[in-house]
């Protein structure tokens, strides 16, 4: 496809793929896409790892990563004294969570250990996030021939922006408003991957009909050419291609990914995407803090109730409700049917339209597809 995307990445479709399965992104990748790889939950020994994996399985395709390289850091220096952040978490919001699991025949008790282990490894993730192991995940990242990065998390610091020169890799960065655009064009970033509020995940209130023509023609407004990526509920090739009609140059999905054959997600979770409808989703600080969108079940409505806690600031919340999420996760898959009903993750609206399973390359060749019919239903429109 003649489109500035594809040829600062070197790949045929201008399909961007965010996951954390390392099988998703070499199968995107392979099938003229770009897989990018979440790596914000990797130490730096375990993204070598996966990296390398993908280095031996993406066939010499381009791929990317994406990760968390904090610009400030609150505390950075000093060291975390983990038994001071978990004495922190009031002892209301676990009563809570315990609450929310033994109504739905979850027996706290017989999990609390696996709970506590869990959280005292998200405080060891919080640490990193402090910028503990900046450096050395960049200079991983640096080793292996990635054709992007992003930065997951505000404006990437210069130290990233100057890596990405000296190495020839664009730097991405996620945004919500325009605002935001304008501060990561002044901060010299190359593509911004625009997201609209039906993402997954952590996400603005803004549409994506709305968010995309609206930075593109504010950048447009000063003569900035710095390239778009629509993200937000898309999962078709129409949506793509009414995303590049309002001027994006491709697009960025992570939920469309979570139902295939080769994605990590959870089995349980997986039929529940497959047979939600666009309102089965929540916008809602309950998981980490911050709003983030997931599949809506009995444990996100416990937390919208009205005798609900107010969720924690950022990332104590995530100490709160991950651990047990983690542990119901796990539960779900056995014989626990409370643990089934409770489970959950972070997806988009458009899991309204991830109504099939399958592999990852048939997903990047449905999108081809059915954009190559929305392009020319519209070029049928032009004619006389």
């Amino acid at each position: 496809m003649n489109n500035k995307i594809c040829d600062m990445l070197g790949i045929e479709f201008p399909l961007v793929a965010f996951s954390h399965c390392r099988d998703v992104v070499a199968a995107v990748s392979r099938a003229g896409g770009m897989g990018v790889f979440g790596g914000v939950n990797c130490s730096p020994d375990m993204l070598e790892e996966e990296l390398s994996w993908i280095d031996a399985h993406v066939d010499g395709k381009p791929y990317g990563l994406d990760i968390i390289v904090p610009n400030k850091v609150e505390g950075k220096g000093e060291q975390l004294d983990p038994e001071a952040v978990l004495a922190s978490i009031p002892e209301g919001m676990k009563r809570f969570t315990n609450d929310i699991m033994q109504r739905h025949g979850v027996d706290t008790g017989r999990i609390a250990e696996d709970i506590e282990a869990v959280r005292r490894e998200q405080v060891a993730f919080t640490d990193n996030l402090r910028g503990g192991t900046a450096a050395a995940i960049l200079e991983v990242a640096f080793r292996h021939p990635i054709k992007l990065i992003a930065n997951a998390l505000g404006v990437p610091p210069q130290v990233m922006l100057d890596l990405g020169k000296q190495h020839g890799v664009p730097v991405a960065a996620l945004i919500g408003t325009k605002e935001h655009a304008m501060t990561q064009v002044a901060a010299g970033v190359d593509i911004l991957v625009a997201a609209g509020g039906e993402a997954g995940g952590h996400t603005g209130e803004i549409s994506t009909m709305v968010l995309i023509p609206e930075v593109c023609n504010t950048l447009a407004a000063i003569g900035d050419d710095t390239p778009v990526l629509a993200a937000g509920g898309i999962a078709t090739g129409a949506q793509m291609a009414a995303a590049m009609a309002m001027g994006a140059s491709g697009v960025w999905c992570g939920s469309v990914w979570l139902t295939t054959v080769e994605a990590e997600t959870n089995p349980v979770v997986k039929e529940k995407m497959l047979a939600a409808t666009s309102r089965d989703t929540v916008r809602a600080r309950s998981r980490t803090g911050k709003p983030s969108r997931q599949l809506r079940s009995p444990w996100t409505d416990a937390w919208e109730s009205e005798d609900a806690p107010t969720p924690l600031p950022m990332p104590l919340q995530s100490l709160v409700a991950e651990p047990p999420l983690r542990v119901i996760d796990k539960l779900s898959q056995g014989d626990n049917p409370g643990a089934r009903d409770l489970a959950t993750y972070w997806v988009g609206q458009g899991v309204g339209l991830m109504n099939e399973q399958m592999t990852a390359g048939q997903v990047v060749q449905g999108f081809k597809e059915d954009f190559l019919t929305a392009y020319e239903r519209l070029a049928a429109n032009l004619g006389e």
